[in-house]
């Protein structure tokens, strides 16, 4: 049986890092707290979906003058929203997983 290699197989795969290569990131001790959250209970699974919205509430079309003025989503400039989606994810996999409940309200 061959041995599967994820780094040969899947040429664009790359394993999750934090630092940039040769770079400092002052998020790095953050990322990692928000990465080492575990969920456990169903009221704080609760709490971190209703906080974390499932799709970015800043995206806007203003109209301005007869013209829209489309403004997008912003949520992508927060260095730490990978780190938070990946939270809500995990809140919501306890939810349906470990508690057996319907988690299609907190989906947008």
């Amino acid at each position: 049986m061959a041995s599967v290699n994820h780094t040969s197989d899947y040429p664009n795969f790359h394993p999750a890092t934090y630092q940039k290569s040769g770079g400092f990131d002052i998020f790095y001790p953050l990322r990692k707290f928000v990465d080492s959250i575990q969920v456990k209970n169903r009221g704080f699974a609760h709490l971190i979906c209703q906080l974390i919205p499932c799709c970015c509430p800043f995206e806007r079309n203003i109209q301005l003058f007869g013209h829209t003025l489309h403004i997008p989503a912003l949520c992508k400039f927060n260095p730490l929203y990978d780190n938070f989606v990946a939270l809500r994810f995990r809140a919501l996999s306890y939810l349906s997983d470990e508690c057996g409940e319907d988690v299609t309200k907190y989906i947008c």
